[in-house]
């Protein structure tokens, strides 16, 4: 399997009270052309991610509405899609929405970390499409396990293709999901709900970066 047939493949996928970016179009924000964008957002990525040869990955549980639902990257809204794009080598990567960019917390404070390590990442969930709650598109619920275990065969293709030297699980919930699918990986904090400063802290320790935890300029997101 090449990137092209992985983000077919991915585009391809279907769940019942899941939107899948890289296919469907939402009536109220998306432009005509938004899976198409998304799509080419994350081939983008990924082939760079392939070159450069990411030095980790992190993963999250799944997409978020107000984050990867938009952008078709994990872990990234739209304010800080210039971030990714810049991350490795100004990307071309556009925006797939109307009206203002929306930001979200926790990527917020993911990208504000990882514009501090400088180093190639490449960025993921355990479920890679955005599930939410019946009725409600603008919401997050917690993927199934029979969802997760739907997608096992997409995140072991990235893992073997990108070789990282680290898996980062971003939340216990990612760590269980992770280990439930035999993949190991180094847990960290998931920085929503009060967890910001063990994030920070849990990342400047494993790519050994200085602290900046007493600066409260850097915990305060919004």
């Amino acid at each position: 399997m090449n990137t092209t047939e992985f983000v077919e493949t991915l585009a391809d996928l279907s769940f019942e009270n899941a939107f899948n970016p890289y296919s469907d179009a939402c009536n109220d924000f998306d432009q005509d052309d938004a899976p198409a964008i998304r799509r080419m957002n994350l081939k983008l990525v990924l082939d760079a991610a392939i070159d450069r040869k990411v030095d980790s990955i992190w993963i999250a549980r799944d997409l978020g509405y107000r984050g990867g639902r938009r952008t078709g990257l994990a872990l990234t809204d739209e304010a800080h899609l210039s971030d990714h794009s810049m991350l490795y080598g100004d990307l071309p990567l556009i925006r797939a929405t109307r009206g203002p960019a929306l930001a979200e917390r926790t990527a917020t404070v993911i990208w504000q970390t990882l514009n501090r390590i400088q180093k190639p990442v490449f960025l993921w969930n355990v479920f890679p499409l955005h599930p939410h709650e019946h009725g409600d598109q603008q919401s997050n619920r917690c993927h199934t396990r029979s969802e997760r275990l739907a997608c096992r065969f997409l995140l072991s293709w990235l893992i073997e293709v990108l070789d990282p030297k680290v898996v980062v699980a971003v939340g216990r919930d990612s760590q269980m999901a992770l280990a439930e699918l035999e993949i190991i990986a180094t847990q960290i904090r998931h920085p929503s709900y009060g967890g910001q400063s063990d994030f920070i802290s849990g990342i400047e320790d494993l790519y050994g970066l200085s602290s900046v935890r007493s600066n409260s300029e850097q915990l305060a997101m919004f």
